[in-house]
């Protein structure tokens, strides 16, 4: 089997793929013949030309509106899928918001949002996938977590607190399925250049960062495919890859 159809005849979700590192998953998982569906919560617009760019290079690929802190609503999204495609076999829990801001100012709304997005929906999306690769005895869940899960960051708890959570959810669903033959994996991206990072002092950041420069989404998304797609990746679960330019030593 050649690298490009590594994938062919899987079918994987990728939360909040309508933009930054999601995209950029979605758009390599359907390099390697995956058919995927493209999550997301707002823009449609921007969901669909992520769809369109798939289809446009031969690949298969589905757009899918649901909010991954609302049950109800991810229950309808593996119903959708499930009767599309009869199975899923790739879960990329990608899917994250920020609400930053000191802790002694941080509101319960900001905390809530950012752990029902960023943790909660991990716990919801994974819940609905398991199900159905526990059925087939198969498949491949790769949680987004981030270097500040593992180090922290002021001005972050709530992103923090959500993004170490996503570790230790990611380390007891490796030891709940993995005599299923699902592997659960992390991946902690450190600064990496998209739209969030636009918006940050860059040049104080790369300080920090000992290969002194930002990541780009093509590496996230490089690091996910080896995970769910090749061989070597198959005896790798439970851990938590950081990719940060060593920004957590």
């Amino acid at each position: 089997m050649s690298n490009t159809e590594s994938l062919s005849g899987k079918v994987a979700l990728i939360t909040g793929a309508s933009r930054g590192i999601g995209k950029e998953i979605a758009m390599e998982l359907s390099k390697l013949g995956a058919e995927v569906f493209i999550n997301y919560s707002s823009s449609d617009e921007k969901a669909e030309e992520v769809v369109n760019s798939i289809k446009n290079n031969g690949g298969k690929a589905h757009k899918l509106k649901f909010d991954v802190s609302k049950e109800d609503s991810v229950s309808s999204a593996f119903d959708k899928i499930i009767k599309i495609n009869g199975s899923i076999d790739i879960l990329v829990n990608n899917a994250g918001i920020t609400r930053d801001g000191l802790l002694m100012r941080m509101k319960s709304e900001q905390w809530d949002e950012v752990l029902n997005t960023n943790l909660k929906g991990v716990f919801l999306c994974t819940k609905y996938a398991s199900k159905f690769m526990m059925k087939k005895r198969s498949g491949n869940i790769v949680n987004i977590s981030s270097v500040v899960g593992i180090i922290g960051n002021p001005g972050q708890a709530n992103y923090s607190a959500a993004k170490a959570g996503v570790i230790g959810f990611t380390k007891t669903c490796a030891k709940e399925f993995a005599s299923r033959g699902i592997n659960v994996n992390a991946i902690a991206p450190g600064f990496i250049e998209t739209e969030m990072t636009e918006k940050l002092n860059t040049e104080e950041i790369v300080k920090a960062i000992p290969l002194k420069r930002l990541g780009s989404c093509s590496q996230i998304a490089n690091l996910v495919s080896f995970l769910v797609s090749s061989n070597a990746g198959s005896y790798i679960t439970g851990q938590t890859i950081s990719i940060d330019g060593g920004m957590s030593i």
